[in-house]
């Protein structure tokens, strides 16, 4: 059995709530399968993995908390820790605890039995050199002879003791009062002075060199008198230059050298905004985004998208795609990329075409639709709406980026930035809330768009009316809490349900006020040509359109009843009559396949057609009064005649007319099944999020975790440990031999659940990388996986599986 960590010993004291408080906050560690005991869980906590997924979601003080406590050593007092930060007054002090309370909800900071501050190792090490500062002298001096010490301290006017781990706590003990090390710099040479002094205020240096050390450097004017004092150390293998310790660099830079900490976040000018007027506005923007979203993926749906060779969709087919939608070119890519990531869209070939899913999405109510492009936008690791790189090139949409972790965390810092504005209050300019942005979220990507920071990012917001009047929206609120059912009843109370109906003015055009359905959009769109689209949207009919529907198979009498259902109103005299007056001469001519024949019951139409010198390519020529053949093809003809003003229609090898109707093409699955896989269901809808809710619990959870045993054995099958809860664990765990358990629990559950899991794996080249696997297949020694990273069915060796942790 494992001895208790620290952390461990901290969980186990906290009360239900304040458990729960942690693992809501870090849920990756509650993942399933559940720890089984506080001791389980520290450790899950305190993988690299999980903190590196906790850090990005520090604000700027939490982080310069979290690095000057790096900086100490931990453990350290909290009285060091505030005399470093300059945090003694009342007021700072308040922040100070504040901001600790917070890094303990995220059990990356805690208060040990002796009342010591301590920290997840790993955010330890998240520093090179915290605060500019270089490792203490104890680390460095690792390797130094007894004699080598025995000569620094002699140097210094120090009586050597006997032994070396004496001669090392006395030269410690020397460096660690400040006084001592200045009273030493005083005697030192100007050089040294200042060299020591250049030193102590940057960053250590850190090279790595390949081919053999040089065996005698030259060293920095001055260096050798420090080096002989032990205020510079020089690595053993004499690899770059000398280094600081910390200690010495702290008593150089002086008291009045503090850590950074700025607990109160940049102010903002703001704007008196009722919330009424917000909901108004983000109602409308909502609704224009929902409409625009349903006529892009429409246009994509009659035409899949072509892919460029380099991948992605290019300029031209976004112009097509834009122009035929009415929509500009950043609704167009945050509408594919929100799209494809939802799982609407996904990659057929050459092209990227509607799935399934997008059919089922597309009978959905606007506000259903809007609440899951929305809820991709929120997850979205990239920012769809950036159109130029750095160098002004222009981006194709969908090109496979890799994900960026400072969008998603730009996006989640631009809500909590306005979050934090009073009620009843929105940013005068919404580019101000950029600092605020910084603030929240360090890691977010400050990419510039027009010399402005994170421009883009609100804009976005705007455009989805997650950010309305300058302030956060109802919509922003929730998606911020992560409640999908209390979002969808925000989406439904916004934005209108879709119209049914449509105003047929004498002018020949259909006017749709809001989001038209998906039947009525589809009827229109087959009859007639779209001129707008937004909060109220525009179709004109014409004789090419009644033609189109026609060729489709409709009657005229089937278009008029169809229309009169959706009119607001009685049919116009003037759309009847077109209707009437296209019907009449549509199909006057046929075109039947020989290569092909032309026939038709009036002998001078025939005979005009073979005499149109625009026609003489086609090589028509008279049979009978009413037949003419064509050396050219049944379409090319067809669409000859039609581009001439004739309305021809095909006949199949049967004689009956040919119904020009395309099937929309759908793209497949978006990651196939790996070879030999047992069958699993796929996604074949679009999400519901006003149904969708997560079942974690984390006071249930907490309240089982205090129950249990503080620490439960890991189960040793060839040491008469603990039983395995399942085969599968005990075949991981006979395989994969570096693993921790909980690590091993984790891997076997996702093969047993069929759920994605993220690993740590060693490649063949002996590089370490990080791979998202799913569908796992056991198959001992190896592991079958499709990989998210390669894109491909890839078989795994167990044994080089370093760690894990849940997607």
């Amino acid at each position: 059995m494992k001895p208790r960590s620290t952390l461990a010993t901290w969980l186990g004291g906290l009360n239900g709530s304040r458990l729960a408080r942690v693992l809501e906050r870090r849920r990756d560690a509650a993942a399933a399968p559940e720890p089984r005991s506080v001791g389980e869980l520290a450790e899950r906590l305190q993988r690299p993995g999980s903190v590196a997924l906790a850090l990005p979601r520090l604000a700027r003080p939490h982080l310069q908390v979290a690095e000057a406590l790096a900086a100490l050593r931990a453990p350290a007092s909290r009285d060091a820790l505030a005399e470093l930060l300059e945090a003694a007054d009342d007021e700072a002090a308040r922040e100070l605890d504040a901001v600790l309370e917070a890094l303990a909800d995220h059990a990356l900071v805690w208060f040990d039995g002796a009342g010591k501050l301590r920290m997840a190792g790993a955010l330890r090490h998240a520093w090179d050199a915290p605060l500019g500062l270089d490792a203490p002298l104890e680390e460095l001096l690792t390797g130094t002879t007894s004699d080598e010490l025995r000569d620094m301290l002699a140097a210094l006017g120090v009586k050597p003791p006997g032994t070396k781990s004496q001669r090392l706590a006395a030269l410690a003990e020397h460096h660690g009062d400040p006084e001592r090390v200045l009273s030493v710099l005083a005697e030192a040479p100007a050089a040294t002075r200042k060299l020591l002094e250049d030193r102590a205020g940057a960053r250590p240096a850190r090279f790595i060199m390949s081919g053999s050390p040089d065996p005698d450097p030259e060293p920095e004017p001055g260096a050798r008198w420090a080096l002989d004092r032990g205020l510079l150390i020089e690595d053993r293998h004499r690899y770059g230059p000398a280094r600081m310790p910390a200690e010495v660099a702290l008593a150089l830079r002086g008291p009045g050298r503090h850590a950074p900490f700025q607990p109160v976040p940049p102010s903002v000018e703001r704007v008196s905004v009722a919330p009424v007027d917000v909901d108004r506005e983000a109602s409308a923007v909502a609704s224009t985004f929902a409409a625009g979203a349903a006529s892009v993926l429409s246009v994509c749906s009659t035409t899949a998208p072509a892919r460029l060779r380099s991948g992605g969709i290019g300029a031209r087919e976004l112009a097509r795609i834009g122009k035929a939608a009415h929509a500009d070119d950043a609704v167009l890519r945050l509408v594919l990329e929100t799209a494809y990531a939802a799982g609407l869209m996904a990659r057929n070939g050459d092209h990227v075409a509607p799935t399934g899913a997008y059919d089922a999405w597309a009978e959905q109510e606007p506000s259903e639709q809007f609440a899951v492009l929305l809820q991709a936008w929120w997850n979205l690791a990239l920012t769809p709406t950036r159109a130029r790189d750095e160098d002004g090139k222009a981006l194709p949409a969908l090109s496979g980026a890799p994900p960026c972790n400072g969008c998603v965390q730009a996006r989640h810092g631009l809500l909590a930035a306005a979050a934090r504005l009073p009620a009843g209050h929105g940013a005068r300019v919404t580019a101000d809330l950029g600092p605020l942005i910084a603030w929240h979220r360090p890691f977010a990507d400050c990419s510039l768009q027009e010399d402005t920071p994170f421009a883009t990012v609100i804009r976005e917001a705007e455009l989805l009316g997650v950010l309305a009047r300058g302030a956060l929206s109802a919509l922003g609120i929730h998606l911020r809490t992560g409640d999908p059912e209390a979002l969808g009843v925000e989406c439904r109370r916004l934005l209108p349900s879709a119209t049914a109906t449509a105003r047929l003015g004498a002018d020949l055009t259909a006017v749709v006020t809001g989001t038209p359905s998906t039947r009525l959009a589809a009827l229109l769109d087959s009859v007639a040509d779209r001129e707008t689209s937004g909060t109220a949207s525009v179709w004109r009919f014409s004789a090419a359109g009644v033609r189109r529907a026609l060729d489709a198979g409709h009657t005229p009498e089937g278009i008029t009843a169809d229309l009169a259902a959706v009119a607001a109103g009685p049919l116009p005299q003037p759309l009847s009559y077109l209707i009437a007056d296209t019907a009449r001469g549509h199909g006057r001519v046929r075109i039947a396949p020989a290569a092909c024949v032309l026939h038709g019951d009036e002998p001078a139409l025939l005979a005009e057609l073979a005499a149109h010198r625009k026609l003489a390519r086609l090589g028509l020529r008279r049979l009978a009064p009413t037949v003419l053949i064509s050396r050219s093809p049944l379409d090319a003809t067809l669409a000859a005649l039609r581009a001439e003003g004739y309305a021809p229609v095909a006949e199949t090898d049967e004689g009956t007319v040919r119904i020009e109707k395309t099937r929309p093409r759908r793209a497949a699955a978006a990651v196939p099944a790996p070879r030999g896989s047992r069958a699993r269901g796929g996604r074949t809808a679009a999400p519901n999020l006003a149904k969708g809710s997560t079942d974690f619990d984390p006071i249930a959870l907490a309240t089982r975790l205090l129950a249990a045993p503080a620490t439960i054995p890991d189960p040793a099958p060839f040491e008469g440990g603990a039983p395995f809860a399942t085969d599968t664990e005990e075949i991981v765990a006979g395989w994969a031999k570096q693993l921790p358990y909980t690590d091993v629990r984790q891997l076997a559950h996702a093969i047993d659940t069929g759920q994605a899991i993220t690993v740590e794996y060693v490649a063949a080249s002996g590089n370490l990388t990080v791979r998202t696997l799913s569908r796992l297949e056991l198959a001992p020694p190896h592991l079958e996986a499709w990989c998210h990273l390669r894109e491909d069915e890839r078989l795994f060796t167990l044994s080089r599986v370093h760690g894990v942790m849940p997607t």
